[in-house]
């Protein structure tokens, strides 16, 4: 990707010691997210465009930053220096595309870390970028609104999950079919961030296949109590409830389902999966040894390790709630935060619903 030449950054926690950021119009606007989480580091790059954004520069990178945290209760010094190569690499493509507004979240290994002020010390310091660690809550409700556009408005409500590294996010919601699916026409029942993903469970039950079947009768434990409490799987067998899924896992087993040479965004984002082939793909990948996973196109290295425990919660999902297939959404939070920003422009009349 060709990268415009580089401008001085006045995004948030980018500018000039003590610059006043001065008022930018939507139409001039370039807009960064940056999403922090357990085990990737997300950026998204976007310039206002009618009815949206329109992406310019995108960079993830898994830096395992909660790497034996549930052991430690700390971040290991050398995940925050991961981290923080990482973060570098974000703010440089910030201020080579120019970015006027940023919003920078970080989400579970910092809301749990003793040390978590120390490290969002470090990245301002040597990386010059203002993290701001939000609650579960927030996460929850800025993934869902970045997925918004892919909920049907044939049912009236709505699963969505998020497996990440460090926490789980399930939010059951009602969807306005009147109103159309859009944040002001959704609201959010009950929500519940589980206290594991896919690095802390690795390190707690392993990664291998032999560790499946208990991270799934684990997270089965955690989801029934919220299952009940909202009366969701009655709700589920009378049918009208969709489910939609953000993280690596499914769009891993999206892109493996499709069995595409390298994975693709554009036809991996929006797919819809059945439980049946949502169950032939994980068999697929936990009956292969490390190196036959590494070598799918879709999994690779980063992911081979981690995959067969994302699965098995995965797998604890679908079955607590038998809708039968799920949407996967390669969009989530960093899509929110951008929606937020774009509402927030001087000029824009667009507004995040909440």
């Amino acid at each position: 990707m060709c990268l415009e030449q580089e401008t001085p950054a006045t995004a948030h926690g980018l500018g000039q010691e003590g610059q006043d950021l001065a008022p930018v119009r939507a139409e001039s606007s370039v807009l960064a997210a940056i999403d922090l989480g357990t085990s990737n580091c997300r950026l998204l790059v976007a310039r206002p465009n009618v009815g949206g954004f329109r992406v310019i520069d995108a960079f993830s990178r898994i830096v395992r930053l909660g790497e034996g945290l549930a052991e430690h209760g700390r971040l290991s010094p050398s995940a925050m220096d991961r981290t923080i190569e990482a973060l570098e690499v974000c703010v440089d493509k910030m201020r080579r595309r120019g970015v006027s507004q940023t919003r920078a979240v970080a989400t579970e290994a910092c809301r749990r870390a003793e040390n978590a002020a120390t490290f969002i010390a470090r990245a301002e310091a040597e990386v010059g970028l203002k993290l701001e660690v939000i609650d579960a809550e927030e996460e929850a409700w800025l993934a869902i609104a970045g997925c918004l556009p892919l909920l049907a408005t044939g049912g009236d409500r709505a699963i969505t999950f998020d497996i990440g590294g460090g926490s789980t996010q399930i939010t059951w919601l009602a969807v306005d079919s009147e109103a159309g699916v859009r944040p002001g026409g959704t609201r959010t029942i009950a929500s519940i961030s589980l206290p594991c993903g896919v690095v802390t469970l690795a390190e707690e039950f392993g990664s291998e296949p032999d560790s499946y079947e208990g991270v799934r009768a684990y997270v089965r434990g955690l989801l029934a109590t919220f299952d009940q409490a909202h009366n969701i799987g009655a709700q589920v067998a009378g049918g009208g409830v969709q489910m939609l899924g953000m993280s690596g896992t499914v769009t891993t087993l999206g892109g493996v389902l499709l069995d595409l040479p390298r994975y693709d965004r554009s036809q991996v984002d929006g797919l819809t999966m059945s439980f049946e082939e949502v169950a032939a793909v994980s068999k697929q990948l936990t009956t292969m040894a490390y190196d036959e996973r590494a070598a799918v196109p879709c999994v690779g290295e980063e992911r081979a390790e981690l995959v067969i425990v994302g699965c098995a919660v995965l797998d604890a999902i679908c079955q607590t709630w038998p809708v039968g297939s799920l949407r996967v959404a390669d969009r989530g939070l960093r899509e929110g935060i951008l929606l937020g920003l774009l509402a927030d422009l001087p000029g824009n009349d667009q507004a995040l619903g909440a």
